[in-house]
């Protein structure tokens, strides 16, 4: 089956989850992932657990399959002239070591570009290459703190809040997938590659969108509004007869429609509500207003009326309803592979759907080191060389 990145090879000496995310989304799409680790195995999501399967955790597991793994000692001279003998036929780097570490083992895009001038390098990092905290280390919690993310997200009286995911971090992986494609496309022009510097700390900025954008535009910095939206209205969370429900309605058209099919029509000839700006100002009392009318139903009767209509809503889901979801299981958005140790592994699948190329789930989120020798050979290293490296720790 013809796949989206076939014969792509990616060197990937990351850990943790922005680096490895990317090249696990770069695999899916049928890229061979090389994953180097120091011998023994140095992804530090390996132990983050609760819960283990088969000595491993479920943490790792989420960003690691399609993958082939390969232990190399860099801080050793041979394990950096192996990965240099590894670098000269790929087609990307990714690494996500504190800026200098590459520089000091000689392993920058300015040493790699001599010996494959077509190699697309690309660093991630909590701060990039440049600025006063680029020396810094950079984890998702706090960029997420440093970036603006916690002053916007939570109660309106209540203490910042991170998101529940390594948010920053998923972004990351994002942006550096779509940066090494858009440079493997560019380099079909000019036939050379290029160095891509990526900090979490620029993706989380980013990633504000509208929110910054307001600040940009008003100068007026952004609070906490719970599940409000600072735009539009009403965009949040709403009381039903049996619990909270997620109610998105975008336009003036919808707010008609919704105050009909809640019983109450009255509101939308109101003054204070005809208009979004008018109700993003009387906001309280609409609330008040809505969670009064949605009192009449339960949450699955509202969501099958507005759905209906066309009008964006749903039920706020446990993870376990979102796996039992139909929807979900409709878009196939659990793969099922199986490990070496923890056997038979249920994975997120990818959300990508190709028509033509579509993602296949070959490999497992590989053992440390578990293809050593497979690669080792493929370049020519020899049975004898193998052995002696493993003896005395390089690979």
């Amino acid at each position: 089956m013809a796949k989206a990145l076939e014969g792509i090879k990616v060197i990937d000496c990351s850990r943790v989850l922005a680096g490895p995310f990317c090249t696990m989304i770069l695999g899916d799409l049928g890229a061979d992932i090389i994953k180097i680790e120091a011998p023994g195995g140095s992804d530090d999501t390996r132990a983050w657990g609760p819960p283990f399967a088969g000595g491993e955790s479920a943490y790792y597991f989420s960003a690691n399959r399609n993958k082939r793994a390969l232990t190399l000692n860099l801080k050793t001279e041979e394990g950096r002239g192996i990965l240099k003998t590894l670098v000269r036929d790929a087609d990307v780097l990714v690494h996500n070591f504190k800026p200098g570490t590459m520089e000091k083992w000689d392993l920058h895009f300015d040493r790699l570009k001599t010996m494959n001038q077509r190699l697309i390098y690309c660093g991630i990092s909590g701060f990039g290459k440049t600025g006063p905290y680029s020396s810094m280390p950079g984890y998702d919690f706090v960029i997420q703190a440093m970036s603006g993310f916690m002053s916007i997200t939570g109660p309106v009286d209540g203490a910042p809040h991170k998101v529940g995911v390594a948010i920053t971090d998923v972004l990351t992986g994002l942006y550096a997938a779509l940066a090494i494609q858009a440079a493997l496309i560019e380099r079909d022009r000019s036939g050379t590659g290029q160095e891509i510097d990526l900090a979490l700390y620029d993706c989380a900025v980013s990633a504000l969108v509208n929110v910054a954008s307001n600040y940009l535009v008003s100068k007026n910095p952004p609070r906490r509004l719970g599940n409000r939206h600072p735009n539009i209205v009403p965009y949040q969370t709403y009381k039903a007869r049996d619990g909270e429900m997620a109610i998105a309605v975008g336009n003036d058209r919808q707010f008609r429609q919704l105050c009909h099919i809640i019983g109450a029509p009255y509101l939308a000839d109101d003054p204070r509500f005809e208009t979004n700006p008018k109700r993003l100002e009387h906001i309280d009392e609409l609330e008040s207003a809505i969670n009064e009318a949605l009192r009449a139903k339960s949450v699955n009767d509202w969501t099958a009326l507005f759905m209906q209509a066309g009008i964006p809503a749903g039920p706020i889901q446990t993870v376990d309803q979102v796996f039992s979801d139909p929807q979900v299981k409709a878009r196939e958005m659990v793969t099922e592979l199986t490990h070496p140790t923890a056997g038979p592994l249920s994975l997120v699948a990818s959300p990508i759907k190709f028509s033509k190329t579509p993602v296949v789930y070959e490999r497992h989120p590989p053992l440390a080191g578990e293809h050593t020798e497979e690669i080792l050979k493929e370049y020519g290293f020899t049975s004898k060389q193998i052995a002696d490296w493993q003896n005395s720790g390089i690979i």
